[in-house]
């Protein structure tokens, strides 16, 4: 194996790692605003979380750059059945 393949490989894990964890730090201060018991209190974390959900989706984005963090194009017919579920159970 290539040095460069062993260099990108590395790489592809320590973005992985850094969004698992960046993942862990926004559901951690999604929690804190939850429970937060003064408007000061709440205020901080909602602040820290929308910080932390802003450096996520730049970390996603440099990963699906490069291909690491690949997504699907969703089948319309799956989107129409879910909306269907949903209006029916919102209809109940």
């Amino acid at each position: 194996m290539s040095t460069a393949t062993q260099t990108n490989l590395g790489d592809k894990e320590l973005m992985e790692n850094i969004l698992m964890l960046e993942k862990g730090v926004c559901d951690l201060f999604m929690h804190g605003t939850i429970e937060s018991p003064t408007e000061d209190v709440h205020k901080a974390f909602c602040t820290a979380l929308n910080s932390s959900l802003a450096m996520q989706d730049t970390i996603y984005e440099r990963m699906a750059e490069k291909g690491w963090y690949p997504t699907e194009q969703a089948d319309q017919s799956k989107i129409d059945g879910v909306k269907q579920k949903f209006s029916a159970q919102m209809s109940n």
